[in-house]
């Protein structure tokens, strides 16, 4: 409790700092929260974050998830603005399809914060709290490479294949574009070859970050490029494709006698890809503290009930399409078996009998 109440006089601190605004107006208000599905573990942690520190700070909360249905959290975004609410913190499913409600919050008064996902298309976002998704991706193509002179050295060029997560998540993107970034220099000097050829969001997009859609496309891969060549790597953006992958590659007898299990990247580090981490399965994952993220959050809310100006770091990256949002970003860790516990664990983020 002493960390809640820590992290609530931080917050109502920063809006003194930045907006000299009177204390005793922040901490009173109702926060619609509103996050795509419970299918992935990330967004429950998320959401049980805000509440907990949103509570904590003196905030009524309304904490609704869509399952992945488009139509399903227009509807509950629309309901938090008819029960009045006083600011959305949204996590978009499809983050071009919220124009028309935005446009109904903004009438009513109501600031909208986009949570991880930018929302697009619309100039009724006040702010963006996110981490650096350029930087994932950057992340993840640097952990492939070191693992791929880990456990390929004398193999070279490297077979690689490209996952990229849902063309309707403009992360998805940004994890592309980093991850190429690192990757381009060295396909174009021939260390790293894509067999298949398949390259680009238009032809490795894994829609709503469907792991079942990775796991067939993956089969795919394997049948129609692999016959006489193997695997090294899997560029892969998030946990839940990673999972699909691996069944993928196992199915075929990868990670069994002379055949390697390739270097598979992730995101998220949800408990069974530690898991698999720590089995030799996954090579890599990237960890976002879904904590820090609700405190900078309850930050930007709190500075805005106070009447000041949340704390930023980022006025150039996130164009919206109607307006460069303003964002705070925050900064990812890559995990491998080398350092998890003491990133995951020592943390507090999970406890060693989840892992272990």
């Amino acid at each position: 409790m002493r960390a809640l109440k820590t992290v609530a006089l931080a917050a109502g601190l920063s809006v003194i700092a930045m907006g000299g605004a009177d204390l005793a107006s922040a901490g009173e208000g109702y926060v619609g929260i509103s996050m795509p599905t419970k299918s992935s573990a990330r967004w429950i942690s998320d959401g049980s974050s805000m509440v907990e520190q949103f509570k904590a700070a003196g905030y009524e909360t309304d904490l609704q998830y869509a399952e992945d249905d488009i139509p399903n959290q227009l509807a509950q975004i629309e309901n938090m603005v008819t029960k009045g609410v006083n600011v959305l913190v949204i996590a978009a499913i499809d983050g071009t399809t919220l124009s028309n409600v935005l446009a109904n919050a903004d009438a009513a008064g109501i600031k909208v914060i986009a949570y991880d996902r930018l929302i697009r298309d619309s100039e009724h976002v006040n702010y963006y709290a996110t981490f650096d998704n350029f930087k994932v991706g950057v992340q993840q193509a640097t952990t492939l490479v070191e693992g791929l002179k880990e456990r390929f050295p004398d193999q070279k060029p490297w077979n690689v294949e490209l996952f990229g997560g849902s063309p309707d998540d403009n992360n998805a993107y940004f994890f592309y574009n980093g991850a190429m970034s690192v990757l381009d220099p060295l396909i174009k000097d021939g260390s790293v070859v894509i067999p298949s050829g398949q390259m680009g969001m238009d032809k490795v997009g894994t829609l709503r970050w469907d792991g079942a859609v990775a796991q067939a496309r993956m089969d795919n891969l394997l049948s129609a490029n692999y016959t006489g060549k193997k695997v090294h790597g899997v560029l892969s953006p998030y946990d839940g494709l990673s999972i699909g992958i691996i069944s993928s590659l196992k199915g075929v007898g990868y990670g069994s006698g002379d055949m390697a299990m390739p270097i598979v990247t992730g995101q998220d580090a949800e408990v069974p890809s530690v898991k698999a981490i720590l089995r030799g399965d996954q090579y890599s994952t990237i960890f976002k503290d879904t904590r820090e993220l609700a405190r900078v959050t309850v930050g930007m809310v709190d500075a805005v009930m106070g009447g000041g100006e949340p704390e930023i770091n980022d006025t150039t990256t996130y164009d919206n399409g109607k307006k460069v949002v303003p964002s705070y970003l925050l900064e990812p860790v890559p995990v491998t078996a080398a350092n998890w516990r003491s990133v995951l664990i020592d943390s507090g983020y999970y406890k060693a009998s989840e892992i272990e």
